[in-house]
């Protein structure tokens, strides 16, 4: 990520999605900038490979699996994080359900999970996290998006652009409400690389990069609004 720094010493962060790619880039680089990082996933195994690598750079982590598209869990992932870390300061919200299929022969269950899964859970998450935040001073909540539902379509993702232009909506509603109580609402909107110019094509790193600065100081007066990072790609 360049020479770009961030001091997030004393804060805590949560990361679903953080078992792989752009969910463990963006758990890594807050650890790096000194946060605390609660790894939520599904996937116990890679998670423990992403804990591994923050505390073998000395950084402080915890792995939790869970299943965010359920609001119990979430509360209980919460909680454990405070637990452990003594707050909450930063939630980002980068897990997704990609389920591709023609539309006219979708599955209900494809369709649904997608949405409980990429839309649901990043409701559970924002409402249970920032009700938290509230009480502590404030807090930032960051959504990782794809391209597909906010800026551009693509083949046979359906449940894709609609939970993912549905978070975007999220995004903007819950940054209004949350606005008086501190705590602040972006989105970053990242390209898919399997659907991208190769020589135009992200790495997580970079998507990182921009989680990162809207999580820090630098941002405070950034609210409600979505960052592309996808090297051009939506201009093509």
């Amino acid at each position: 990520m360049g020479s770009f720094q961030v001091d997030l010493t004393g804060q805590v962060a949560m990361v679903t999605g953080a078992a792989r790619d752009t969910g463990q880039a963006i758990a890594l680089a807050l650890a790096r900038a000194g946060a605390a990082v609660c790894a939520v996933d599904v996937n116990p195994d890679r998670l423990d490979e992403t804990v591994s690598r923050i505390e073998g750079a000395g950084g402080r982590a915890l792995a939790w699996t869970g299943d965010i598209s359920n609001r119990f869990q979430v509360a209980a992932l919460i909680e454990a994080t405070r637990d452990a870390f003594g707050g909450l300061h930063i939630v980002v919200n980068a897990t997704a359900a990609d389920k591709r299929a023609p539309l006219l022969a979708l599955d209900e269950y494809d369709w649904r999970r997608a949405l409980e899964i990429s839309l649901t859970g990043a409701f559970f998450c924002t409402q249970l996290a920032a009700r938290v935040m509230a009480d502590e001073g404030g807090g930032a909540i960051v959504n990782v998006l794809s391209l597909v539902g906010p800026l551009l379509t693509a083949p046979e993702a359906a449940p894709l652009a609609a939970s993912q232009a549905g978070l975007l909506g999220l995004t903007r509603q819950a940054a209004r409400e949350l606005l008086s109580q501190g705590v602040r609402v972006n989105a970053v909107c990242s390209g898919l690389p399997a659907e991208m110019p190769a020589a135009l094509a992200v790495s997580p790193d970079d998507i990182a990069a921009a989680v990162l600065f809207l999580c820090s100081p630098a941002a405070r007066a950034i609210t409600g609004q979505m960052v592309v990072v996808d090297g051009g790609n939506a201009l093509l």
